[in-house]
């Protein structure tokens, strides 16, 4: 008889566990035969041994199938985008009205925060009023008259997944290749899609920090999702600094809006382009890049990200004033820098913990998080500093939190001769 011993059990002697074992063990996971100490072991044992490509993709239905799956029944493309995690990454919340505008409808069922990286959902709750786990009627309502919605994953879509990256957060199971591929695509798969694009991080803020371990993920994620039926693309991209200058919920909120409304045609500006292109390309489209530059010039996807907050409970005229709906630190400090030089290199992870240390992030399950608190202002790889002059912005509670992290900033970005940054986009695969 199938139990959760005996999958953990052939875990822990190397042993591939069978997909009838995954499929019961996704199952368990579900509807609560599993407890959270096993789910731990599942995770480690698998973190440890790794699966096939054959049980991968038998676990990711497995995760998919343990709860309802998505229909739509629309006059354009559904499509959406996922990120692997990295630091200053607020691409979704230009992509999905982006995309929208285009004429494609965006069902985006996004995560929490896992561990140094930021999470869609704690952003868009700094916006007041905005609900990110709507009844199910709302949420098609919203994608419909929208183009798109940026929420959680109900109860009832792909509730294994659900308590599993709950467990992979708090046991240092979040790097786990089998692990990261199964989570992101249950959930994307469960939401119906007919294509997808992934951005697969690399760098010091990224969990994945070679270009080998990034291929390596790509691939995986690319030959899973395109074996359950997904059109999929994924893109490799530069995380040695943080895509926008902001870390933390309400600063990253205001650098997306920067870029919706015009303000800022930065890194964030110019990845939410490549992405944006690859889907669209992949769905017919035909000039697809010049599509979504007029789609942001010409306000027409921050109108829809007007739609979208509104329709999801947030102010209705946040696109117009949304400087003044976010909420602000108490403490804001410049990071003055010890010397001078160019920045040569940016400890992305070190910055992403400090914010999470501020209280932007979780360490355990049950952390409040704070969305005002953060670094703004954050400098560039190659950018040349004077002494004295601020590294980046802390946005603290408190006075000894704003020392601590600014201690972490100092040290986290290195001063000296001029780096020459990476490409962006370093690889598409698929």
């Amino acid at each position: 008889m199938m139990d959760a011993r005996t999958v953990i059990a052939a875990l822990r002697r190397g042993e591939e566990p069978s997909t009838e074992g995954l499929r019961w063990f996704a199952r368990g996971l579900a509807d609560g035969r599993v407890s959270d100490a096993q789910a731990g072991a599942f995770a480690m044992g698998i973190c440890l041994r790794g699966l096939s490509e054959e049980n991968r993709v038998a676990l990711t239905l497995a995760m998919r199938d343990s709860g309802h799956v998505m229909g739509w029944d629309l006059d354009g493309p559904v499509l959406d985008k996922h990120s692997t995690g990295g630091i200053g990454d607020c691409v979704s919340l230009v992509l999905a009205p982006a995309l929208a505008a285009c004429g494609c409808y965006v069902p985006m069922i996004s995560g929490r925060g896992l561990g140094h990286t930021g999470g869609t959902l704690d952003k868009l709750d700094a916006i007041p009023g905005y609900v990110v786990a709507p009844d199910e009627a709302r949420f098609d309502r919203v994608v419909r008259e929208a183009g798109c919605a940026i929420v959680s994953a109900s109860a009832a879509i792909a509730p294994a997944d659900r308590r599993l990256y709950a467990v992979r957060d708090v046991t240092a199971t979040v790097e786990s290749l089998d692990l990261i591929t199964s989570s992101i695509l249950a959930k994307k798969l469960a939401a119906g899609l007919e294509g997808l694009v992934l951005d697969v991080k690399v760098g010091s803020g990224a969990f994945m920090k070679t270009d080998a371990e990034a291929r390596r993920l790509a691939e995986a994620l690319v030959s899973t999702a395109n074996a359950a039926g997904c059109p999929t693309t994924a893109l490799v991209t530069d995380m040695n600094q943080p895509i926008a200058p902001a870390l933390g919920n309400a600063l990253e909120v205001d650098a997306a809006m920067g870029v919706l409304t015009g303000r800022d045609k930065g890194p964030l500006y110019e990845l939410t382009l490549a992405l944006g292109a690859a889907l669209l390309q992949g769905a017919g489209f035909d000039a697809p890049e010049t599509r979504l530059r007029e789609a942001l010039e010409s306000g027409a996807a921050a109108e829809r990200m007007g739609r979208m907050v509104h329709g999801l409970g947030g102010p209705v005229e946040f696109v117009e004033t949304w400087g003044r709906f976010l909420p602000e630190a108490t403490v804001i400090r410049e990071v003055p820098a010890p010397e001078a030089g160019h920045v040569a290199a940016i400890d992305g992870e070190a910055l992403g913990l400090a914010v999470v240390r501020l209280g932007g992030g979780r360490t355990v399950e049950t952390d409040m998080i704070d969305p005002a608190v953060g670094l703004s202002d954050v400098v560039r790889l190659g950018e040349r500093v004077e002494k004295g002059a601020p590294l980046a912005r802390v946005h603290a509670a408190r006075e000894d939190q704003a020392d601590a992290a600014a201690r972490v900033v100092q040290a986290a970005i290195t001063l000296g001769e001029a780096a020459r940054p990476g490409p962006l986009v370093r690889e598409r695969v698929g």
